[in-house]
Order: C-alpha cells, then structure tokens, then sequence
C-alpha cells in the first residue's frame, strides 16, 4: 500500500505526504500533547522538507533532478535521479542538507536570544521555538552519522571514494550503514524506542539497495564473470578506472533519507 498526497510543488518538485504520516499525527494528538504536539510535529517536517531541498537544489546545481519528496512517519525521502560521481560533489549535496538545519537553527537562536524568550516551556511560544531550534540541530548532527544512506554515510562513501573505486566505495559505506542499522535496532530494544528500530529497518533495507545498485553498476561496467563477482574491498585500490556512466531518468532513482530523532514517539 503506497498511497500518498500531493502537499505542493516547489522549485518545480512535488512534495508528497504518505498515509502512514497520518497516524504519527494521530498518535501525537490522542497520546503525546494534543494538539501542541501536532503542531510541534508538523513543524519539525517543515523543517525536514527544507532540509530535503537543500539537498536536492545543490543536487541541480550538478545537473541531477529530483523525481519528488516524500514525507514518512521516520522522515524524508528524496528520489534523487542520481548522486554526483565526484566525491567532492557528493559531500556537497550530503552536507547541504544538514547545513540547512544549522542556518534555521541560526536563525531561531539568534531571535530567541535578541528577544530574550527562549525558554524550557514547551507550552509558550518561546518554549516552542526554543525546541525546534534544538531539534534542528540534533537533526543535522544525527543525520550525519556515517550510517549509509543517511547524509553522513554519503560523505563517508564520498571520502572512501578520493583513493578508492567508487562501486567499492558503496559497498564499504553500505556495510558501515548496515552495521549502524544492527545498532540502532540494540538501542530501540533496551531504550523501548520502537521508532528506532522502525529506523534501523529502513535504514538496514536502503543501503542494501545502495550495494545492490552498487553491483548493478558493477555488472554495467565491467560484464558478468571478474570484478563484478569478488568482494570489493580490496584495501588501497587507486581511482584509476572511470566512474560509471550517470543513470538516465528511466532507471532506478537514488533515494537519500533523512530522518526525525524524535525519541519516543
């Protein structure tokens, strides 16, 4: 069941809303604050969207379009037509994502400390931005863990990708990705964050389609049979061969996550 709703296009990229967002609202309103807490929520998604456009404005500067946007209980979901082969590319559009975050973070801090109403009181309105300026924060910072598709697993594959193939890259970036996900799994279960583990699921589940990719490109560039069929990490490989050709519009997008660490929910 993927049924989802326009909110709007910006920048000539539709935003749409999936129908599991829904119940997050609904659980917020009838367990978690009411109806502060909707209005909290929806905020920090505003939030996730310009963060979602960050990235994928920097991604057009490199001449990659964006299928659309998409705004799930966990986060958002770009559908990238493609990630910039050049490693210092690829950090620009992982890194402008949370950049965003830190301006809005910027912005708020700065009005709350001229106006002198930044407060612990969630229920007023300098409690209220007071909050979504931290959790803006935590956003970049979390978002940029090395956890494979997430932004700091891009500027990780990215680095790996200065001295190294860029198929071999992926892989060791899918694997360190996978292996955050198996943690994140051992923290929801001893904290009882169920929406971790949900996370650690999605998370888990993108990088194996970013290494399943990975070796499709393999496949394109080198035919069945050698390198496409050994385990690529063989240490200190030099960047000599050429990056794989950039993807057409037809073929599978990349999708570049961003996620809410909202705790509890």
């Amino acid at each position: 069941m993927n049924r989802k709703w326009r909110l709007g296009t910006w920048f000539g990229i539709d935003v749409y809303i999936h129908w599991t967002f829904f119940l997050l609202l609904g659980w917020a309103l009838l367990f978690e604050g009411g109806l502060v807490s909707v209005v909290f929520i929806s905020a920090i998604f505003a939030c996730v969207v310009a963060h979602e456009y960050g990235h994928v404005l920097m991604a057009r500067r490199f001449g990659i379009g964006t299928r659309d946007i998409t705004l799930y209980p966990i986060g958002g979901v770009a559908a990238l037509r493609a990630m910039p082969k050049r490693p210092r590319e690829e950090m620009a559009v992982a890194l402008a994502g949370p950049a965003v975050n830190i301006i809005i973070a910027l912005i708020l801090g700065g009005f709350l400390w001229l106006s002198g109403l930044a407060t612990d009181n969630y229920t007023s309105l300098g409690g209220f931005l007071t909050a979504i300026t931290v959790t803006n924060v935590i956003l970049a910072l979390f978002n940029l863990l090395p956890a494979f598709p997430m932004d700091g697993g891009r500027v990780l594959r990215a680095w790996l990708a200065r001295n190294r193939d860029y198929l071999d890259a992926t892989c060791l970036a899918a694997k360190v990705g996978r292996a955050f996900a198996a943690g994140f799994v051992v923290i929801g279960l001893f904290k009882g964050m169920p929406m971790l583990i949900l996370l650690a699921a999605f998370v888990y589940l993108a990088a194996g389609a970013e290494y399943r990719q990975a070796q499709i490109e393999r496949q394109r560039r080198t035919g069945f049979g050698g390198a496409f069929f050994q385990f690529p990490f063989d240490q200190g490989t030099p960047h000599t061969t050429p990056p794989p050709p950039p993807r057409n519009n037809d073929d599978d997008d990349v999708i570049d996550v961003e996620v809410v660490p909202m705790g509890k929910r």
